[in-house]
């Protein structure tokens, strides 16, 4: 397992320099920098434009600055924000993790429901609980995410349960730690429901079909015919065989889960990488552009990584060296 991890982090490096390669072309194709609108600014003297300028190599070259910026973060220094003033990693790190919390929320929420429901579904095949499950699914699946975020906020209000946007309430810091828990649990209620909903409706459907088929198999049929409870014969045999294809897709989903929580974040206003991302991406401010994209790109990269060591370590037929050849 050593090995495999250390062959799949060297393998991760010339895909991230390929990606902030690509990306920082990306942005420079876009017309006009940050420095553009500052320029109009009488307040801001040309000289100040300037500092910046010649300080970050935004006068030279796309790939001499490139160089720079990598130079840079191989130093563990991704830039600076031009927007907030601040050094990219001191914005990054708090939304990152508020982020993660948040995806971490949503991957529980998603997998603790669909998976149980997918296996009743197959188990129970077109009976009342498989239909309305299924109808929930296809109802979870055509609802978009910020219609769905703007109805919850409006029930909430109404009832007044839960808070309607923030990470925390006004009187946070007085709160004991059991407090501080709890109120963070209320403001992870909505976006978590709101992010999880699709996902699960998905994983839900892919569960039941994958466990459908895995019952049909003849060791199934076998291990039935021996006269082994149905509970073992699904829960031990059919399940570990079903659930294959869903670790397969965990990867994509943590990567995902980042940019599927943007809207939501701004929406529910949770403070996250969303709406960070969305006004970097609007004023240009380069370096905080490219510190998120590498932030999306490494749990890429992660997530299949642990995608692979769940998938050996659930199916012994699977062995490290055959995930090298994919």
């Amino acid at each position: 397992m050593k090995i495999f991890i250390i062959r799949r982090l060297i393998y991760s490096i010339p895909l991230l320099l390929a990606m902030s390669f690509v990306t920082f072309m990306f942005i420079q194709m876009a017309p006009g920098d940050y420095f553009d609108r500052l320029k109009l600014d009488p307040l801001i003297s040309p000289e100040t434009i300037k500092k910046y300028e010649e300080e970050y190599h935004l006068n030279e070259h796309p790939i001499v600055q490139y160089r720079y910026w990598l130079g840079s973060m191989l130093k563990l220094d991704f830039g600076f924000s031009f927007e907030h003033k601040r050094k990219v990693t001191e914005l990054l790190i708090p939304r990152a993790r508020n982020t993660l919390i948040l995806s971490i929320s949503a991957i529980l929420f998603t997998w603790l429901i669909a998976i149980p429901i997918g296996i009743y579904s197959a188990v129970h095949q077109y009976s009342w609980g498989d239909k309305f499950f299924s109808f929930l699914a296809f109802f979870g699946l055509s609802i978009p995410n910020f219609f769905f975020a703007l109805l919850l906020l409006y029930l909430a209000y109404l009832s007044g349960l839960l808070p309607i946007g923030g990470m925390f309430s006004s009187n946070y810091d007085e709160l004991s730690m059991l407090g501080k828990g709890l109120d963070l649990l209320k403001h992870l209620a909505i976006p978590t429901v709101v992010i999880g909903t699709g996902s699960m409706a998905g994983l839900q459907r892919i569960m039941r079909g994958n466990m459908l088929e895995v019952l049909r198999a003849d060791y199934v049929t076998t291990a039935r015919s021996k006269g082994l409870p149905e509970s073992r014969v699904i829960y031990r045999h059919a399940l570990r065989n079903a659930i294959n294809p869903m670790i397969t897709s965990f990867g994509y989903t943590l990567s995902g889960l980042l940019s599927g929580a943007a809207l939501t974040e701004i929406i529910v206003s949770w403070p996250g990488m969303g709406s960070l991302l969305l006004s970097a991406v609007r004023s240009q401010d380069i370096y905080l552009v490219m510190a998120g994209m590498m932030v999306g790109g490494f749990l890429l990269i992660a997530g299949n990584m642990v995608a692979d060591i769940l998938l050996a370590w659930s199916d012994p037929r699977v062995q490290f060296a055959q995930l090298e050849t994919r």
